[in-house]
């Protein structure tokens, strides 16, 4: 009599995680085509903005001297269009010089951005007039974070506001692709190593099952790293929980004040303290010296060519922060920070990114990190593909999935058949 063949502990374990990976799948398998499409196109959110409205950004360069950075800060003032909060001056000379602006009740995140022309000083346009493409993108980013549900006025679910209930639905599918990467990665090692080539190639000439098997794992092997940061990083936006723990996973994490005080500071007024001014004193009203003069501050500091952005105290005895950014197809995207006394251009704080621990540099990049701006076009063109992928691995492993379901319902018909001839 013949032994009965047990599987081995490899085949139990693999079923096992299988199993996981067929159901957070099958789950979060919609939601996750959504985010990630839409993800996938989110990546080149700027240049795609920035290409639809190229008489906003672009310029042509006359071979002539740009205006200093004053002139063009006064253009904007002069006009009243508001109060002048920074001024963005690129590197690039076929760029336009953008000068940010907050009117009086404004109450939008940012203000306003005047585009100008570095050259003649013309305002070429504002960041309100949208465009088709803007509108585009609003829906793109909407699908990506909440599902598209935050352009539903009325509450589906009591009194849960529909952004955060599509907010808790992206997470969650999020972090059970997250699994999904996972476990598919031990599905996917070989029992045999000697085999583990295999999983690296693709029969393009197979017939279209094992083609879409290849493409499914195969694809997805290549994209692991990336699609595991994208998965890891995109909770951070749902649950404040998970943004608690990334934060004190990496040792960055801060208590909320009890008593914030005035926004933007701690409890009284900001910087006060020691040394401050008397109750009832009036500070007195430093003027700004020449623009040109900070970012020539700044240069001493930051000796190396890249994008200025200079942020314009708004209150007396303020400080002048410029913030600058390197440039490049392999450029990364944190960039450094100097503030400046306001009076003197002395150097009062010299913010390195390079310089600081891991541990906050990976805190502070969890942004570029989820959308791929890490190391400028490089890791964007990179994150294009991943998430491209990403999109399909829900398609192509259901289509997997449904194969499988076929072949064992066909296996049964064919013992029940043989059991009956041999009857």
């Amino acid at each position: 009599m013949a032994k009965t063949k047990h599987p081995s502990t490899w085949a139990k374990v693999r079923k096992f995680f299988n199993d996981i990976h067929l159901w957070t799948g099958l789950i979060s398998g919609l939601v996750i085509i959504a985010v990630c499409l839409s993800g996938t196109i989110y990546v080149y959110n700027s240049e795609i903005r920035e290409w639809s409205n190229r008489e906003l950004h672009s310029v042509n360069d006359p071979g002539t001297s740009r205006k200093a950075a004053d002139e063009l800060y006064n253009i904007i003032k002069d006009a009243d269009l508001g109060t002048v909060t920074s001024i963005s001056i690129p590197t690039d000379l076929n760029r336009s010089v953008q000068v940010n602006v907050r009117a009086e009740g404004d109450k939008s995140r940012f203000g306003t951005s005047y585009y100008l022309n570095p050259y003649s000083g013309e305002i070429l346009g504002n960041s309100k007039e949208a465009t088709r493409t803007d509108e585009f993108m609003g829906y793109m980013f909407s699908l990506h974070r909440w599902l598209l549900l935050d352009r539903i006025e009325e509450p589906l679910i009591g009194e849960l506001p529909n952004r955060q209930l599509g907010s808790y639905i992206s997470g969650t599918a999020t972090i059970l692709f997250t699994i999904g990467v996972l476990t598919g990665l031990v599905i996917w090692f070989p029992q045999k190593l000697k085999t583990w080539r295999q999983g690296l190639k693709v029969k393009w000439n197979a017939n279209w099952k094992r083609l879409n098997y290849d493409l499914h794992n195969t694809f997805a092997f290549y994209s692991l790293i990336f699609l595991l940061i994208m998965g890891a990083t995109g909770p951070f936006w749902s649950f404040p929980w998970y943004r608690d723990g990334w934060q004190k996973l990496w040792g960055t994490y801060q208590e909320a004040p009890a008593n914030p005080g005035p926004r933007g500071g701690g409890p009284g007024p900001r910087g006060g303290g020691p040394g401050s001014m008397a109750a009832g004193e009036a500070p007195a009203d430093v003027p700004l010296l020449p623009l040109d003069t900070y970012i020539a501050a700044a240069e001493t500091v930051l000796p190396y060519k890249g994008d200025y952005r200079i942020g314009i105290p708004n209150q007396p005895n303020g400080k002048v922060t410029i913030n600058k950014n390197r440039t490049g197809f392999f450029a990364p995207s944190a960039g450094d920070r100097v503030d400046l006394d306001i009076a003197t251009a002395a150097v009062q704080e010299l913010d390195i990114f390079r310089e600081k621990p891991v541990n906050e540099r990976i805190s502070r990049s969890i942004k570029a990190l989820h959308v791929g701006d890490v190391y400028g076009q490089f890791t964007k063109l990179l994150y294009f593909f991943a998430c491209l992928i990403a999109t399909s691995l829900p398609i192509t492993g259901t289509l997997i999935w449904i194969n499988k379901m076929k072949k064992k319902d066909k296996n049964k018909k064919g013992t029940k058949k043989r059991n009956k001839v041999a009857v």
